[in-house]
């Protein structure tokens, strides 16, 4: 079998620098210091809304860290068991700062204050690996689940992840489109003929926009700036994926009904999983974001015979809850497959998932009306080494998320003692500076 190191070798030298500038593919581009000494090659995080319980994942009795060996796991995350060893369930984590309620929005992965309708005030800690992880075709792809109804009115929506203050990134929900911006330049009839027509016209869109914004005041001409790059992104994109269509035929999922006929809001709930995988397993991104409810507080699982939908859900206690504990093994199993698709892919000495770190976490803390007091997160993926695995740590609930996302940060080589936060801040919501020892080897 040839290995994905090999396969990615053979394209780009196929290619040659000049189709990209540089090589476009984890194993082969700039010098990231997470290649060597551990430390993640591409990131995931998965975000579920309406809160994410403690009760519902450390193991009963468990009130200070220790191995997880002997552990039994709490029958809302059961499906991770054989996944033990790669677990490290960590608690006593806060966002307080952020001001959650009922979502905080893009200060989940900001670690800052966010709230519904108000824009991100600085970069995401996703994107932010994204910049320092090995380059890839599309640094960070964001994919969005919710309720047929939204997925459909809206297939893109920004809450959580953002390049900078001002700057959102979308997630895309429904699976026609991204499958088409992924893989309709390899694919024949309907889907190819769907893809060259949208190509040609969101490139006309560009050229118009950019001409018009040539005559909008100083003051409107950034904010229209970044429309229009999101059109050059996008168009770039697909020139870059039409240089390399022989290797993405191997990885692109088979398209059938659920596509255009879904039953349930889980059918693209789980092809918006497997197009994630894909693009993670081709090269295409080496960071992936996953918000099932969007980053908001809606969301509806009719496919796990749940017909409560939306708020509701978050005014629910998810201890023992049926609804919940069907979510949560829902979500559980989505974790596996990811951890399980990653496994079979060969990579360097050890396979794609011995590189790759996965964070789930919601971005509501806790629970819905939170203080953000308590921020639960689990790690699967020990990257070598450079993560703890197969433990349960108890914070003392005075280090933020932020925290977290320094300690990720630092294995990939960024030296950085506090992300998104100020001394002001800190003195207020830090009492320490750092990585988390407690996660780090």
């Amino acid at each position: 079998m040839i290995s994905r190191r090999q396969s990615l070798q053979k394209i780009a030298t196929g290619l040659g620098a000049a189709a990209f500038g540089s090589s476009m593919f984890p194993e082969i581009s700039r010098a990231a210091s997470s290649t060597s000494g551990g430390g993640p090659r591409r990131v995931i995080f998965f975000l579920q809304n309406q809160g994410f319980d403690p009760a519902t994942c450390i193991p009963a009795g468990m009130t200070s860290s220790v191995s997880l060996a002997k552990a039994v796991l709490p029958e809302p995350i059961k499906a991770l068991e054989p996944f033990k060893e790669k677990l490290h369930i960590i608690n006593g984590l806060h966002g307080k700062h952020t001001s959650p309620s009922h979502s905080a929005f893009f200060g989940a992965l900001g670690g800052y204050r966010g709230s519904d309708g108000v824009p991100p005030s600085a970069s995401t800690i996703d994107y932010e690996l994204s910049k320092v992880l090995p380059e890839t075709l599309l640094p960070h792809l964001c994919i969005g689940m919710d309720s047929m109804e939204n997925m459909t009115a809206k297939p893109t929506v920004a809450n959580l992840s953002a390049r900078s203050a001002g700057s959102p990134i979308f997630m895309h929900s429904n699976p026609n489109h991204l499958y088409q911006m992924l893989y309709g330049g390899i694919s024949r009839g309907d889907i190819r003929s769907h893809h060259e027509a949208r190509s040609g016209m969101l490139e006309s869109i560009e050229k118009m926009a950019a001409a018009k914004g040539e005559t909008l005041p100083l003051s409107d001409k950034q904010r229209y700036g970044e429309f229009v790059q999101g059109f050059n992104d996008m168009n770039g994109l697909r020139e870059r994926l039409g240089n390399v269509s022989d290797h993405l035929r191997n990885f692109a999922p088979e398209v059938d009904e659920r596509y255009s006929k879904p039953k349930f809001e889980t059918d693209w709930h789980d092809i918006l999983l497997d197009l994630g995988v894909s693009a993670l397993k081709s090269g295409i991104t080496s960071v992936l974001t996953i918000g099932s409810g969007r980053g908001e507080i809606f969301g509806a699982w009719k496919g796990l015979g749940i017909e409560q939908q939306g708020h509701n859900l978050g005014h629910m206690p998810q201890p023992d809850n049926p609804i919940w504990v069907k979510i949560r093994q829902y979500n559980s199993r989505m974790l596996v497959k990811l951890m399980e698709e990653l496994e079979s892919v060969p990579e360097g000495s050890g396979t794609m998932m011995d590189n790759t770190l996965i964070v789930y976490t919601s971005n509501n803390a806790d629970r819905q009306h939170t203080s953000g007091a308590n921020w639960p997160v689990m790690l699967l993926g020990n990257c070598n080494g450079a993560f703890k695995s197969g433990c349960f740590t108890q914070l003392n609930g005075q280090r933020p998320i932020n925290a977290l996302y320094t300690s990720i940060l630092k294995t990939t080589g960024v030296d950085v003692d506090r992300f998104n936060m100020t001394e002001k801040m800190a003195a207020k919501f830090d009492s320490g500076s750092g990585p988390l020892k407690e996660i780090l080897t």
